[in-house]
């Protein structure tokens, strides 16, 4: 039984990462916070908002690519997929769906936790203004693009790569600078950020709380950047799709 579950593991290499993902990404990410603390003086007097607001801004990017993934794994967990397929629904017109569900799952996470905020805390992420729905849009959009990703690997993959669903959006987050600046990064760390939309939203907050201004060249770029990445990742997928329907995968997608 030993070399079973042995051979199940070492075939799958998504399980094999899981093991020293959390981890390492745990220790690099809290390393990072730690080292933003210890040289930024007036991080107690302004940090708390950043802190809550960066919270909560994270779960919308978080809850968008899971609304995504989950989604799309309840199909295969249920058997459903070929199902699906058998009728006129076009692939395109559940890329759409995916993503409706996606908001409203997001929604209905993140809104009781912002409001719970108000009474415990005192802070309420509305104090961000208007920007906050540029930043709401970009993080979401985010997360549908990575879930794209996510479901892509799995049509290739099968089951054994669902646990990518569950932890690839933190590995972005060490170099998302959700809680402190790109710039306490290493510097070919910073080239990875700001490849990203997610460090482009996070500065903006901060400009937001720290300085009240909004940064307008930070969300162009990272609209820019997450309209770019949504239609590579659209065509990665209808690539997947396409492929896993010749062999038909569609119908006996397992380990």
């Amino acid at each position: 039984m030993v070399l079973r579950y042995w051979y199940l593991l070492r075939g799958s290499w998504p399980r094999v990462l899981e093991l020293a993902y959390w981890p390492t990404v745990q220790m690099v990410l809290w390393g990072f916070i730690s080292q933003f603390m210890a040289t930024t003086s007036n991080w107690a007097a302004q940090g708390f908002g950043v802190l809550i607001a960066g919270v909560l801004l994270w779960d919308v990017l978080f809850r968008g690519q899971l609304g995504i993934s989950v989604s799309f794994l309840e199909e295969m967990w249920s058997r459903n997929l070929g199902h699906l397929f058998v009728s006129p629904l076009r692939p395109q017109e559940w890329l759409v769906a995916l993503m409706v569900m996606s908001l409203i799952r997001t929604l209905i996470g993140v809104l009781p936790a912002a409001a719970l905020a108000v009474p415990l805390f005192g802070y309420s992420v509305v104090s961000l203004g208007w920007p906050l729905i540029v930043f709401f849009l970009n993080l979401i959009v985010m997360g549908w693009w990575l879930g794209l990703l996510i479901i892509s690997l799995i049509l290739r993959h099968g089951l054994g790569a669902e646990s990518l669903a569950w932890m690839a959006v933190f590995l972005l987050a060490p170099v998302s600078a959700v809680y402190y600046p790109v710039a306490i990064l290493p510097g070919w760390l910073q080239t990875i950020a700001w490849a990203l939309p997610s460090s482009h939203v996070f500065e903006g907050m901060r400009a937001a709380l720290f300085h009240g201004h909004f940064a307008a060249g930070q969300l162009a770029i990272a609209t820019a950047l997450n309209l770019g990445y949504l239609a590579l990742a659209g065509a990665v997928f209808l690539w997947s799709f396409q492929a896993a329907r010749r062999r038909g995968a569609l119908l006996q997608i397992g380990e």
